[in-house]
């Protein structure tokens, strides 16, 4: 069984993404792994260049910064690091640059590669996610988080990115059939010095909306504003071994009161009537599980 992963990166240096986490999270699990290097303004290329391993293969790309609108370009570049995946691998393990995978699933990912390879009705495996905000101490508890997301596809170019690259259809555009599997992807996109977040947060606007609306929404401070927040929860697991540098080079602060639940009245409702039921209403499934 040959499995390949693969990315997008573009400005790794300038934004801060733990790119180099992300993609050594789940090298011991892949044979090959594609990196699309969009033209960037930093040392991206040099970065993954030096990564210490010889699985990696980067094909370089130039960014359509002309489509600003749901985030489209994400999924067209995406596309292009999974059709050049090499026809014969069976698996497909998708992880975006500020994702890391915990070393503790590689055997429940691999097992479940091997156990579902010749059941050609599963298109891919679905993961749980925990969405760390702020500080690598906090996740997020509110149900605007999305609380699964498929990683793994199946080697299938019919199959190709979603909207703006958070899953996967097949084409003509059909949800994909997936089982879900006993492992956790860390999302750490929301958790940066506060400078460097808000420059992300300027610069990722640029990919949905045009300059008039960023100019009218967009708040242009120096800092991003951590405090605008819902509802978190402390992280009581353990963080990838791969990320431990990065937690402990931490040089800002952030706290926040976890009792404090500002859900939204929508939020509420579905809260309440899912509890009265048993079953999470309402919520966002670009997938159906088999």
């Amino acid at each position: 069984m040959k499995v390949s992963g693969f990315t997008i990166i573009r400005n790794a240096v300038k934004n801060d993404y733990p790119v180099i986490e992300a993609i050594t999270s789940v090298l011991p699990i892949c044979d090959e792994f594609v990196v699309a290097v969009g033209k960037s303004e930093d040392a991206t290329y040099e970065l993954i260049k030096n990564i210490p391993s010889n699985k990696i293969r980067i094909i370089e790309t130039v960014w359509d910064d002309t489509l600003r609108e749901g985030g489209r370009t994400f999924a067209l570049e995406t596309d292009k690091a999974f059709q050049a995946i090499s026809p014969d691998s069976e698996w497909c393990f998708y992880i975006q640059a500020d994702e890391v995978l915990h070393e503790k699933y590689h055997e429940t990912v691999r097992a479940a590669m091997i156990r579902l390879k010749e059941d050609k009705s599963v298109d891919g495996l679905l993961f749980n996610y925990k969405h760390f905000y702020g500080s690598y101490d906090y996740v997020g508890e509110s149900w605007q988080w999305y609380r699964r997301e498929i990683r793994v596809i199946r080697n299938n170019k019919n199959i190709f990115s979603y909207k703006d690259a958070q899953g996967f259809r097949k084409r003509p555009n059909q949800k994909l059939n997936v089982k879900l599997i006993d492992a956790c992807i860390h999302h750490y996109g929301w958790v940066k010095d506060p400078r460097l977040m808000q420059k992300k947060i300027n610069n990722w606007y640029k990919f949905y909306r045009d300059d008039s609306w960023i100019n009218d929404h967009v708040v242009h401070d120096q800092e991003f504003d951590y405090g605008n927040i819902s509802s978190l929860e402390l992280f009581d697991g353990s963080h990838p071994k791969v990320m431990l540098p990065r937690i402990e080079a931490k040089n800002w602060k952030f706290d926040h009161d976890i009792s404090r639940k500002e859900y939204s009245t929508k939020e509420k409702i579905k809260r309440f009537v899912s509890f009265l039921i048993g079953y999470r209403i309402g919520e966002y499934k670009n997938y159906k599980i088999i």
